[in-house]
C-alpha cells in the first residue's frame, strides 16, 4: 500500500535522549525509618548508590491518588502532574526526598524517569489495506478508510499543513492538538500538556520529523506523487490527534500523553464538539521504548493506562524496537508484551521490493525470547523503506535521503523513506481504526483476534509455533497482517 524505494536504505534515527537538569530542589524530608515500598528496575541501583542531593524525577504511586499527593507532599517532592485513574503522581526532587517517599503510608511504588526513544531506523500493498478501502464499506456505508474514527499518535508531533493531512474541504484532519510542557518548562503546569492550534506544526517546534511520518503511515492521504509512486496511510478517512511530546523522550511525558488520552478518549475535542467532526479516539499509537528492551513491569504507569484504555474500549499498538536479536535474549518492547487482550506489539516486515507478501522480517526488527513466548511481538506490518510525509528541513527526515515531492507544485522534498518499528506499528494503527470503522461494537480484545488469527503466514524466519489460540514465531509475532481477512473475521 505504501510506496517504497529499491534504493532506499535505513539511516540511524536522529531523536538524541536527554537527561533534563531539574535544579536545584529542597531538601529531603525525615530520612526512612519504615518499610520500603517496591522501586523499579531502573531506581534499584540509583537509590542504593547516589547521594541524597541528587536532583531525580520519579512517578509515585499510591492504594489511591490521595495517597499518592499526600506522600509526595510529605517527602518535599515538587508535584509535576498527576493520573487520578490510577493513583499516581509524577513529581520531581532529590534522592534523599524519594527515599523518603518509600517509607510513608500508602505508597505502593516508586518508578523512575526512564529515557526511551523513537524506533526508526532512517508500504507496501501488503497489508491489503488498499484494497480494503478499495473494496469495502464500513457499519456506516462509508468506504473502509478509518471514517468516523479518530487515531491518536503519541509522536514527535505533526505537521497539520502537509498535504498527506489535509480533507477534501481543504481543512486539516488534525481535530486536537497538543504539546507536552513537563520538565521543558521553567514553569511546569499540573497537566503536563497544552492545547495549541491545529495549525501549529508541533513537529517544527520539537525539531523532529519522525512524528509527520508516522501519522502519514497510520492516516495519510492517498497520493501519487510527481515520479509514480504511490503514498497513504491506513486510515485515510480518519481524525487524527496529535499529542507532541518532543524529540527527547522521558517516561513522564510519554505518560502524560497516554493518561490525557485515558481521561478524553471518548470525547477528544470536548463534550459539545459532535463526534461527526471529532469521533472518538479508538487507538494510540506508539513508537518508542527503550533501547534494548527490557522487562515486561506490571506495575508501571504505563501499563496501568493501558490496561485501563483497553477496559474502556481503546487498542494500544506499539513498535516492538529496533534492536534486532537471534532469540537467545528478550530485545521486545516491553509494554508491547503485555498480555492484555487489545495491547499489540508490531514487528517489521519487509517485502524486499516486491510487493508482495513473501518477503521476511527486517533484520533490524527486536525480537522476543525464543524460551519465553511472552516476550514475542504480536504481529508483522511493513517497516522498511517506507514513504511517507516528512519535510527535508526537520532532522529524521534529513536521514532518509531519498526525498520526493508532493502533489503540489509547492510540494518540494514533502516525502522520504525511512525504515523502523515505528513505521511498522502505524500501518497496524490505521488498520485497527478500519476495523472498528468495520465493527463499531467490536472490543480491543475482537480487534486483536481478528488480526492474528489472520494473519498471513510468510515464511521467512524462525517457524511458527502454536501458542495458545495462534502460531507464532519470536520474530514476526502471528505473521503479516491481512486486513480483508480480518474484516471478515470480524
Amino acid at each position: 500500500m505504501f510506496g517504497r524505494s529499491s534504493a532506499g536504505r535505513r539511516a540511524l534515527t536522529a531523536a538524541a535522549l536527554t537527561v533534563l537538569s531539574l535544579g536545584v530542589i529542597a531538601p529531603a524530608s525525615a530520612a526512612p525509618t519504615g518499610p520500603l515500598a517496591p522501586v523499579s528496575a531502573s531506581l534499584v541501583s540509583t537509590l542504593g548508590t547516589v547521594a541524597d542531593a541528587l536532583p531525580m524525577s520519579v512517578l509515585v504511586h499510591g492504594t489511591d491518588l490521595a495517597a499518592a499527593d499526600a506522600a509526595v507532599r510529605a517527602a518535599g517532592l515538587t508535584k509535576l502532574t498527576s493520573f487520578s485513574r490510577i493513583g499516581v503522581v509524577a513529581a520531581t526532587g532529590t534522592a534523599g526526598q524519594v527515599r523518603a517517599a518509600r517509607t510513608l503510608p500508602g505508597v505502593t511504588y516508586v518508578e523512575g524517569n526512564d529515557p526511551i526513544q523513537f524506533f526508526a531506523s532512517s508500504g507496501t500493498t501488503a497489508t491489503r489495506s488498499r484494497l480494503a478501502q478499495q473494496t469495502l464499506v464500513g457499519a456506516n456505508g462509508a468506504k473502509l478508510d478509518g471514517t468516523g474514527v479518530s487515531v491518536a499518535v503519541i509522536d514527535s508531533g505533526i505537521d497539520p499543513t502537509h498535504p498527506a493531512f489535509t480533507g477534501a474541504d481543504g481543512a486539516t484532519r488534525v481535530v486536537r492538538s497538543l504539546k507536552g510542557v513537563c520538565l521543558t518548562e521553567a514553569d511546569p503546569t499540573t497537566s503536563c500538556l497544552l492545547d495549541v492550534p491545529t495549525f501549529v506544526d508541533t513537529d517544527l517546534l520539537a525539531v523532529g520529523g519522525h512524528g509527520t511520518h508516522v501519522n502519514g503511515i497510520a492516516a495519510g492521504n492517498n497520493y501519487t506523487l510527481s515520479d509514480g509512486t504511490t503514498v497513504g496511510g491506513s486510515a485515510p478517512g480518519a481524525k487524527i490527534v496529535s499529542l507532541s511530546v518532543g524529540a527527547a523522550l522521558l517516561i513522564i511525558g510519554a505518560d502524560s500523553a497516554l493518561n490525557w488520552v485515558l481521561e478524553n478518549h471518548a470525547a477528544p475535542c470536548g463534550a459539545g464538539v459532535p463526534a461527526s467532526t471529532c469521533p472518538p479516539i479508538k487507538v494510540i499509537n506508539n513508537s518508542y521504548g527503550p533501547s534494548g528492551g527490557g522487562e515486561f513491569d506490571p506495575n508501571s504507569a504505563t501499563v496501568k493506562i493501558q490496561r485501563q484504555l483497553a477496559a474502556e474500549g481503546v487498542v494500544t499498538v506499539w513498535a516492538n524496537g529496533n534492536d534486532g536479536g537471534d532469540g537467545s535474549a528478550n530485545l521486545s518492547n516491553p509494554a508491547g508484551t503485555d498480555p492484555t487482550p487489545g495491547i499489540l506489539s508490531v514487528a517489521s516486515y519487509n517485502d524486499l521490493g516486491t510487493g508482495t507478501r513473501d518477503g521476511s522480517v527486517s533484520e533490524f526488527s527486536s525480537r522476543g525470547a525464543t524460551a519465553n513466548s511472552a516476550t514475542w511481538p504480536d504481529i508483522s506490518a511493513p517497516g522498511e523503506n517506507i514513504v511517507s510525509a516528512c519535510r527535508l528541513y526537520l532532522p529524521i527526515c534529513a536521514t532518509g535521503l531519498q526525498p520526493m515531492n508532493g502533489p503540489g507544485l509547492l510540494d518540494l522534498g514533502t516525502y522520504n523513506v525511512i525504515s523502523g518499528t515505528s513505521m511498522a506499528a502505524p500501518q497496524i494503527t490505521g488498520i485497527v481504526a478500519q476495523l472498528f470503522q468495520a465493527a463499531p461494537s467490536a472490543s480491543p480484545g475482537d480487534i486483536e483476534n481478528a488480526l492474528k488469527s489472520t494473519a498471513y503466514k510468510y515464511a521467512a524466519g524462525a517457524p511458527y509455533q502454536p501458542v495458545g489460540p495462534y502460531t507464532t514465531s519470536y520474530d514476526k509475532g502471528t505473521g503479516l497482517v491481512d486486513v480483508v481477512a480480518a474484516v471478515a473475521a470480524l
